[in-house]
């Protein structure tokens, strides 16, 4: 057999494969959002793209007194833009101050950090729900994102210490010569150069509480507070799946933020990504 033949078998089998994983992804994806078009509220359909096309899902989820969709998105977006943010912030200040300064404790602080980040977070659930229930915090907001927030430095610092590591501290000790204070350093200097770091921790950052449903589930109580994947699982598990294509429409609007984020800023979250797997 040739080395012709081979590449050509080769790139054949690559190619077939690259198929059915294409189709794996996005098969589930487009049967979604078709369904959410699709009319009556049943699972099952004889064909794939739907005989005829409604709104109605979509006018329902807006209009329903029992279905509290606008409340459940407000919520969740709230929750998701504060933890994000505070979740950043958090993130930079740990991984700035590990990565430009040497300090008694440094290194136990890192290796703290990495096998912290190694547990799932379901691992500390039990502790957590005792300690926001005797600060009177469960069944709010406030909770969610607390404990979103505090968690993000765990699984960003290492990440985040690796990007800042690749900037020249030649650049700290020009800013230094020239009287800056480290605040204005990090301001002026690493904050500019972080941009693709900082967007791929926000991305993450907000992806995970807009889509959690353990935790939400776990804190919240009361219907008014609840976010949409704990209220998309009450409309599935309450209705025995006979509103599945509500269901269906409600995924295709909370899809909807993460899909415009992630291809306006894809430049930026690539960037971040393969910087920080550059250095550890």
């Amino acid at each position: 057999m040739g080395i012709k033949l081979k590449n050509t078998i080769r790139l054949t089998f690559s190619y077939l494969l690259l198929v059915i994983i294409a189709i794996g992804c996005i098969y589930p994806a487009a049967w979604v959002v078709l369904s959410s078009f699709r009319p009556g509220k049943s699972l099952y359909s004889k064909t794939f793209i739907p005989e005829a096309f409604t709104l109605s899902h979509y006018q329902e989820l807006f209009t329903s007194n029992t279905f509290m969709f606008t409340t459940w998105y407000a919520n969740t977006l709230k929750i998701a833009v504060l933890s994000m943010v505070i979740g950043t912030l958090l993130v930079l200040l740990t991984s700035y101050s590990v990565s430009r300064f040497r300090f008694k404790g440094r290194k136990n602080a890192l290796s703290t950090i990495l096998v912290l980040g190694m547990f799932p977070g379901f691992m500390s659930m039990i502790a957590i729900y005792i300690l926001l229930n005797s600060l009177n915090l469960l069944n709010t907001h406030m909770a969610l994102i607390i404990v979103y927030a505090a968690g993000a430095p765990l699984g960003g610092t290492l990440i985040m210490k690796g990007f800042l590591d690749t900037i020249p501290r030649s650049l700290d000790e020009a800013a230094k010569i020239d009287g800056a204070t480290n605040f204005q350093i990090f301001r002026k200097i690493i904050l500019p150069l972080s941009k693709p770091m900082i967007t791929y921790m926000g991305l993450t950052l907000f992806v995970g509480p807009w889509v959690d449903f353990i935790f939400a589930r776990l804190v919240l109580r009361t219907k008014e507070n609840w976010t949409l994947a704990v209220g998309l699982w009450d409309l599935v598990n309450s209705q025995q799946n006979s509103n599945f294509t509500l269901f269906a429409a409600a995924s295709v609007l909370i899809a909807l933020p993460i899909t415009i984020l992630f291809v306006f800023l894809q430049r930026l979250l690539v960037d971040g990504m393969t910087a920080g797997a550059s250095k550890g």
